[in-house]
């Protein structure tokens, strides 16, 4: 029904930035909160980044002041700003965004299929 495309991802050098898009189609009726999780080798999934669709943003301690979360609710996308990146940030970044479909009377979180980000020191 729907479907988060991420992209943006790739290899960067410590210190450099990054611009993560997630695109959502399907028969979608409306998109509360969206946000983007990060899964490094070896760890458990965890939350980057979230916002509203009023665009209030929370970020993990780890990563505010360098990443910016927006999104463009016009075109059911959401972003992620990612500067001063450090080896630390190397991970699989996944977009998550919970949405009602034109035939659904509730919430489902729908996740994209992950992009890479390595970042070398």
């Amino acid at each position: 029904q729907v479907q988060l495309v991420e992209s943006g991802g790739g290899l960067v050098q410590a210190g450099g930035s990054l611009r993560l898009s997630c695109a959502a189609s399907g028969m979608i009726a409306s998109i509360n909160n969206m946000g983007w999780y990060r899964q490094g080798s070896g760890k458990q999934r965890e939350l980057v980044a979230a916002i509203t669709r009023d665009g209030t943003t929370n970020y993990a301690d780890s990563v505010k002041g360098r990443f910016t979360i927006s999104r463009d609710n016009a075109k059911n996308t959401v972003y992620l700003q990612m500067n001063s990146l450090k080896p630390e940030d190397t991970a699989v970044y996944f977009c998550n965004a919970d949405v009602t479909t034109i035939r659904s009377y509730g919430w489902n979180t729908y996740w994209g299929q992950g992009t890479q980000v390595t970042v070398s020191s």
